[in-house]
């Protein structure tokens, strides 16, 4: 099978092929992936604002301008046709009219778009009808389709295939060198890797962890983040807690490549968000064998077997999430970071990755064939 896997998305400020190539981790692992599954042949054809090309392991990366993006992807003559986001309807539309019949398209979703998006009747009748020129769509939890489907804008006999967004090629490293590296400390260490913002919830995973110093006091939470949107209210309720004085570290933004020491420094990871198309931070921590303790949304709960490894907690429920703490620290610690790893490279690695979007694939390459 030849893949052909398309990006509309091209940041403003990349003007180099290798250094786009460099920030698109995810556009490359995954082509990698598939190559790794057994496909003949995969292709990248990526926007650009000039024509360039450039091979990496075998995968052919193609660079176009958007008004030559479909015309490439063509040329490429693909048994089917990836395409990165569902913010692009009418791209997609318009991509199905200039490819032969039995090329099939599956379009996967990257937490960008959303069916209740308050737009106006005729609009989504149009993105109703855009949407038809897919043959599946790919989400990282199966679940997150259905608001999708109950608003019509998938046709019914399109296939939804649940195949995770992203992985992580993140190991463990020795716990004495990690907790030397990063400064992470505590009994048990706690870490938070994500934004500081209202969809993030971090003032309701700190109000949990204050309740949690009850039963742990030896404690710390170290925070680290890019988007500072709350970090005033975080430090000042921070600042106004006496159980919470010296037991919070906010460290900001850390650089991608130093993340696995934070990872492999703590004993338990915590997010309160309220909604991801993945969770690109929980999967690097599971690489690393820490113990989830993340909200009971549709892409955790895949991650995290449905709460089989690592705990649920309800969202905004600073109760819960205390309580999880609390026995999650209590637990056989090395035993969970060991069946974690194992099930990670089981059912979240980029191996695992690739089979399943193969899989996928091929599903839809025949469920194309049949209609015609």
């Amino acid at each position: 099978m030849h893949i052909v896997q398309v990006n509309f998305t091209c940041d403003a400020d990349l003007a180099d092929p290798e250094v786009l190539l460099a920030r698109y981790r995810t556009l490359t692992a995954w082509s990698d992936a598939l190559a790794a599954a057994g496909a003949a042949r995969v292709t990248v054809v990526q926007a650009f604002p000039r024509d360039a090309r450039v091979v990496r392991n075998g995968i052919e990366y193609l660079f176009r301008p958007a008004a030559r993006l479909h015309q490439a992807v063509a040329r490429a003559q693909p048994d089917l046709v990836h395409v990165n986001g569902l913010i692009f309807p009418a791209r997609t539309w318009l991509l199905r009219q200039t490819l032969k019949w039995p090329t099939a398209i599956v379009v996967q979703d990257h937490g960008g778009a959303a069916p209740g998006d308050g737009r106006n009747a005729v609009h989504r009748a149009i993105r109703r009808r855009a949407l038809r020129a897919a043959d599946a769509f790919l989400f990282a939890a199966a679940e997150q389709a259905d608001a999708w489907q109950r608003a019509g804008l998938f046709p019914s006999n399109r296939r939804v295939y649940q195949v995770m967004e992203s992985s992580a090629t993140f190991r463990p490293m020795p716990r004495r060198e990690a907790r030397h590296a990063s400064g992470v400390d505590g009994d048990p260490a706690i870490l938070w890797v994500g934004r500081l913002n209202a969809n993030k919830d971090p003032l309701t995973v700190v109000a949990g962890f204050e309740a949690s110093l009850a039963e742990l006091p030896s404690a710390k939470l170290t925070m680290v983040y890019q988007a500072d949107d709350l970090v005033a209210a975080v430090r000042a309720r921070v600042d106004t807690s006496r159980a919470l004085q010296g037991r919070v570290r906010l460290v900001g933004r850390v650089a991608h490549e130093l993340l696995p020491s934070f990872y492999s420094a703590a004993d338990i990871f915590v997010a309160g968000s309220h909604r991801e198309g993945s969770g690109y931070a929980l999967l690097e921590a599971c690489a690393c064998g820490l113990i989830p303790v993340v909200t009971d949304i549709p892409t955790f709960r895949v991650i995290t077997g449905g709460g089989r490894f690592g705990s649920l907690w309800p969202v905004e429920n600073s109760t819960a999430f205390a309580n999880a703490v609390v026995a999650a620290a209590h637990s056989d610690r090395a035993l969970a970071r060991a069946r974690i790893a194992e099930y990670f490279e089981h059912a979240l690695s980029w191996r695992a990755i690739g089979r399943d979007a193969m899989a996928a694939y091929q599903s839809a390459v025949a469920g194309r064939r049949a209609r015609w």
